[in-house]
């Protein structure tokens, strides 16, 4: 085997696959390593208790927190990362995220490039993943050159009925911009030969069809298909980035397959693991060159790590429910801010339908002491669902570490749960005033999010990029910045979070990222 490659991609989630996807057309060759295999497709993709309660596709691996308890990250290793199980919102930040943003806990910090920046990267992004929309209807929405590619995803009846309802209380819902392979017919009904089906298995299923616009279905596979200059090899896991004597280049990607030691070369090396992993991957390679960890000179590298305080909660109608695919509503009226709180809250969305086998797993006490004999396919029928976001503000002790035994700890400090809090009473209260329970039940098992460790969904800030290298680990291409050829493309470099779901900033940034390594190619 030849191991010497123009460029070697690390991670074949959001932020190394369309990196990838944008560069195979050069001819130069590559290499994607991913440590996974391809997700089985299977009827357990579909079902609830295999992907909530048992947990079937995320890596069975242990970290532990401050305190030294133990707990697991809810980690996908697959080609495709987590976007295989993502819930597909594809949103932009604000305008206003790139800049300074004043939080009641502190102060969001801006970003050193702005929003227009990134503007045609979205744009870009938006085509690629096949993102459904209509521009004008979110009144935080920032500006953009270009519509959405493909048309909104429509409201079923009930969720239309929410939609109307919110607007007579004052509030602007509007159609959640979603990554999806769906093309309706003029009832809102999957066409026959739409690849999505609309069925109840999508916020957080892996896509049975494969009709979620994930990393895989839309970046490594094509490309694998078009572009024999492009190798990927799964099962393949990363352990270190070596180092030339001054370390100043990568000189070699050691790598963990076929049950052997193999070290892969390039001229140019992108790391895109997810900011956990790619963090720590960082952290292991630590040398004589680089004692703290690879390009760790600031000792930036794994701390101010974000991850949104999110929740997920279910409202109880008078009503049943029977909307099949709900994720198609959100509401941004509180995201800077209300009448009554001047600081910023965050994002409603909708989410996926809650499962009988949901609640009955959770059966929680003020679930049961609400309706103690409603059966729990009745609760789920009458169940509306709900996705809550607000910003974590980046903190230099929200960390990733290892130590030498090669234990993970993971330590984080809440902030902006005041937001958070009042975000909840606010949809509480509209749902409320449209004949729900007055209180909204939490799911402590779905997608585990509001369990302050293991919810790793939407992570980022750990690899931040900046101008100054003591305060920060990449430049403003997202190079590192003690490290001639090393690139990062995942959430890593985010500065600050926002409120809305990453991804799409993701897919943006790598895309611009990869229009400066043309040049260096």
């Amino acid at each position: 085997m030849d191991n010497h490659y123009d460029l070697i991609v690390v991670g074949s989630g959001p932020g190394g696959a369309s990196l990838v996807q944008r560069l195979a057309p050069t001819g130069k060759k590559i290499l994607l390593l991913e440590r996974g295999e391809y997700l089985p497709r299977e009827r357990d993709n579909w079902d609830a208790k295999a992907v909530f309660l048992d947990n079937k596709y995320q890596a069975p691996e242990v970290w532990y927190n401050k305190d030294g308890g133990e707990f697991h990250p809810g980690l996908h290793y697959w080609v495709g990362g987590n976007s295989k199980v993502y819930g597909a919102a594809l949103l932009r930040l604000r305008e206003r995220d790139f800049e300074a943003l004043q939080h009641e806990d502190g102060i969001s910090p801006a970003w050193p490039l702005g929003y227009d920046v990134f503007e045609p990267y979205y744009c870009e992004a938006e085509k690629l993943f096949h993102v459904h929309g209509t521009r004008g209807e979110d009144p935080t929405e920032p500006w953009s050159s270009a519509p959405f590619p493909e048309p909104a995803v429509s409201h079923e009846l009930r969720v239309e009925q929410l939609s109307e309802g919110l607007r007579g209380a004052g509030l602007r819902p509007f159609h959640l911009p979603l990554g999806i392979l769906l093309q309706e017919d003029r009832h809102g009904k999957a066409t026959p030969t739409s690849t999505c089906i609309r069925c109840d298995a999508f916020d957080g299923f892996p896509c049975l069809l494969n009709g979620k616009a994930d990393a895989q279905v839309l970046c490594v596979d094509p490309t694998l298909a078009a572009h024999d200059n492009v190798t990927l090899l799964t099962g393949a896991y990363v352990e270190k980035l070596l180092t030339d004597p001054a370390g100043k280049t990568v000189t070699g990607v050691q790598t963990q397959y076929a049950g052997a030691t193999e070290t892969f070369t390039a001229n140019i090396v992108v790391v895109a693991c997810g900011a956990l992993s790619s963090a720590l991957l960082l952290l292991r390679s630590a040398s004589n060159a680089h004692p703290n960890g690879l390009a760790n000179g600031s000792d930036q590298v794994g701390r101010n790590y974000m991850k949104h305080n999110q929740s997920v909660l279910m409202a109880l109608l008078k009503e049943p429910n029977d909307t099949v695919f709900q994720k198609t509503l959100a509401i941004s009226d509180y995201y800077f801010g209300a009448d009554d709180y001047q600081y910023p809250l965050g994002l409603i969305q909708m989410c996926a339908k809650t499962h009988p086998s949901q609640i009955k797993a959770e059966a929680l006490p003020e679930w049961l002491s609400f309706a103690p004999s409603l059966p729990f396919e009745v609760m789920a029928r009458y169940s509306m669902d709900f996705w809550l976001s607000s910003e974590d503000l980046p903190h230099p002790e929200n960390r990733i570490s290892i130590d030498a035994a090669g234990k993970v700890s993971l330590c984080e400090l809440e902030t902006n749960r005041e937001a958070h809090k009042r975000l909840r009473a606010k949809t509480e209260a509209a749902m409320t005033k449209l004949g729900a329970h007055e209180k909204m039940l939490d799911h402590r098992l779905y997608f585990k999010k509001n369990i302050v460790l293991s919810g790793t969904a939407h992570q980022a800030g750990t690899l931040r990029f900046g101008t100054d290298p003591k305060t920060s680990v990449l430049d403003l291409n997202c190079k590192a910045h003690e490290i001639d050829n090393l690139y990062v493309t995942d959430a890593s470099f985010f500065p600050s979070i926002g409120a809305v779901n990453p991804t799409l900033t993701i897919l943006a940034n790598a895309l611009r990222v990869a229009d400066h390594l043309k040049s260096r190619l």
